[in-house]
């Protein structure tokens, strides 16, 4: 089943969290000058155009990424996602939004590389349009778990593995612990990064338990919500769940949530950060 485009979605409170917490983790990786891999389970299109059809018909954008962007007050810490966003963009118009391969690769280093993998028959010719040529980028047309277990442990035995799949079907819930049991096995030192999104909180429930099961230490969950759950259909938050965490993310996260609610979600949202598992 691949009916999810993330062109109806692109730009939204949920990427906003997610590639925050991304360049988080890559610019801490940067802090040594050995090279890491950046890996992107399920990496889409590579950038959306926030005036196409998709975009416009949900506007999500408006009450995410365009809300910060370009506010004289941004936490230093944001800097470098917000830097990929504008260095899309001309002057002050908001036109197009990077997915998270797009993220990633800008703000690699010349030693670093990214694996990415998509799926999908309409986005993987645009992933092959925007990476065409990049030396530092390997792209791959197959399921996005079976190329991280044929891809691990990485010659460089250092860097970030971001898991973020549509989320369709139920078992795809399940599908995120089977591979992290399986990746850590490969590589317990690398850091990997769920998203998840809100919808039903009982699903999200299977990750955290299932990851709890599987006997891995330091498990970090991110949240920002912008309604209280609901058993009506609609994401109400999301999140990150992020295994061998930088050290510092606990703490960057935790200053940088109560103002990315503020800026969002004023009146109805929720945040936290805490340990599902601690060291």
């Amino acid at each position: 089943m691949l009916s999810y485009r993330h062109s109806f979605h692109a730009g939204n409170h949920a990427d906003v969290v997610k590639h925050i917490v991304q360049s988080l983790i890559i610019e801490a990786l940067k802090e040594k000058e050995k090279p890491f891999v950046y890996h992107d389970t399920h990496s889409g299109a590579g950038r959306y155009d926030l005036r196409d059809e998709w975009s416009e018909k949900t506007g999500e954008y408006k009450e995410g990424i365009a809300q910060l962007w370009q506010r004289d007050d941004v936490p230093v810490l944001i800097k470098p996602y917000l830097d990929v966003i504008k260095g899309l963009n001309s002057g002050n118009e908001l036109r197009f939004y990077p997915g998270s391969p797009k993220v990633g690769r800008a703000l690699l280093r010349e030693q670093d590389r990214v694996t990415m993998t998509e799926l999908h028959p309409s986005d993987f010719p645009l992933l092959l349009q925007e990476f065409r040529g990049d030396r530092q980028v390997k792209m791959f047309k197959e399921d996005g778990f079976a190329r991280l277990k044929a891809s691990l442990p990485p010659k460089e035995r250092r860097g970030m593995v971001l898991i973020d799949p549509p989320y369709e079907l139920k078992h795809e819930y399940q599908d995120v612990v089977n591979a992290i049991g399986q990746s850590v096995k490969r590589w317990a030192t690398g850091t990997y990064a769920i998203w998840y999104p809100v919808v039903y909180r009982q699903n999200i429930d299977l990750i955290t338990e299932g990851l709890e099961k599987l006997g891995i230490r330091k498990i970090l969950q991110i949240e920002l919500g912008v309604a209280e759950d609901s058993q009506e259909r609609g994401m109400t938050a999301s999140g990150m769940i992020v295994i061998n965490p930088p050290w510092k993310l606990e703490k960057q996260m935790s200053e940088l949530l109560p103002w990315l609610q503020q800026v969002i979600a004023p009146e109805t949202g929720h945040h936290f950060v805490k340990w599902v598992v601690p060291e």
